[in-house]
């Protein structure tokens, strides 16, 4: 049983700081929800951070992975933060390396409500075993059908997760098929976006003979069942809330990309947010407050890939009074 390091900041403090973008459609959730989708969110960034770490090896990787993945079929409703924190007693080297994030599982699995919490477990097991076995094999993707094992390995998966926690919340029913390409279409935007610090630790995604046109095909082609998955989401809806800021992030940075620029500044990302009438947003008091960009900055040092500003400031408009029908509308 790992003995669970005494920890000071909140789950919603590690969220801002892992992750600014998906912070600020988190805190807009209601009470429960919030909960619900912060925990699913915390336990897979705790993986994930796993998986992506520079200075772990691929093989330590794994077993870690594993690890968690076993820690998590032992889940319970006699389960504890603690019982179910990996000890990572065989990799004692290594164990040291891994952030915050990672190093607080136990914890973010029980910050969920628990009538949703076995739904979070079962995914994290999942996720973590195949993160495990692409590890492994360095995530050579030789083939389409390999690039699309990845990405529900990595991201359809969590597409259904989503889909299970809203109709958990409130009934809604949703397209689990078009689930699945939501997902995917997101990870191929991060495919393309990384592709050369991807390069630089030796891991490409991309099926033998792809080009990044063949790549952009494979993201607009998914994400066009994301513009569908959206569209049939009940206005004010948390699905809708939620779903809209990685949404419309992906279609600008794959518009943005297709045009020959790096990535969106943080300026452009902060604007779409904005037109996503996403940042007012209610505090769990029920008094209005402003997410400003001066304060997500000045609360988190994160330096994680979705944070680091482009060389290039283009304008990026999106459509927000209507949802686009086609990606190439997204950029209008």
């Amino acid at each position: 049983m790992a003995s669970v390091q005494k920890y000071t900041k909140s789950p919603m403090d590690i969220l801002k700081e892992t992750s600014r973008t998906f912070y600020i459609p988190i805190v807009k959730l209601v009470q429960g929800v919030q909960e619900a989708v912060a925990s699913a969110y915390l336990c897979l960034r705790a993986i994930d951070e796993i998986e992506d770490h520079p200075n772990i090896p691929n093989e330590v990787k794994a077993r870690m992975l594993r690890e968690v993945s076993l820690v998590c079929t032992t889940y319970s409703a006699e389960s504890t933060a603690e019982s179910l924190t990996p000890t990572y007693d065989n990799e004692k080297e290594y164990r040291d390396r891994l952030p915050e994030v990672s190093a607080r599982i136990g914890e973010w699995i029980m910050y969920s409500p628990a009538s949703i919490r076995g739904r979070i477990v079962d995914a994290t097991s999942g996720m973590a075993d195949r993160m495990a076995t692409w590890a492994e094999r360095n995530w050579k993707c030789e083939t389409e059908r390999d690039l699309d094992a990845y990405t529900f390995a990595v991201a359809g998966a969590v597409g259904l997760l989503l889909s299970d926690i809203w109709a958990w919340w409130d009934g809604t029913k949703t397209d689990r098929d078009l689930a699945i390409g939501f997902g995917r279409g997101l990870q191929s935007v991060n495919i393309l976006r990384n592709k050369d610090e991807d390069a630089e630790r030796g891991v490409t995604f991309y099926p033998k003979g792809w080009t990044v046109d063949d790549m952009q095909a494979y993201a607009q082609r998914n994400l066009q069942f994301a513009t569908k998955y959206i569209k049939d989401l009940k206005p004010g809806s948390p699905a809708l809330i939620f779903c809209r800021i990685p949404y419309n992030l992906a279609v600008a940075t794959c518009n943005t990309l297709k045009s020959g620029k790096e990535k969106l500044s943080r300026e452009e990302v902060v604007k779409i947010c904005e037109k996503t009438e996403l940042i007012p947003t209610n505090s769990n008091d029920g008094a209005s407050k402003q997410i400003s960009l001066n304060e997500l900055d000045n609360e988190s040092n994160s330096t994680t890939s979705e944070d680091k500003s482009p060389k290039n400031n283009s304008s990026i408009e999106i459509n927000q009074k209507e949802l686009p029908q086609t990606l190439e509308q997204a950029a209008q």
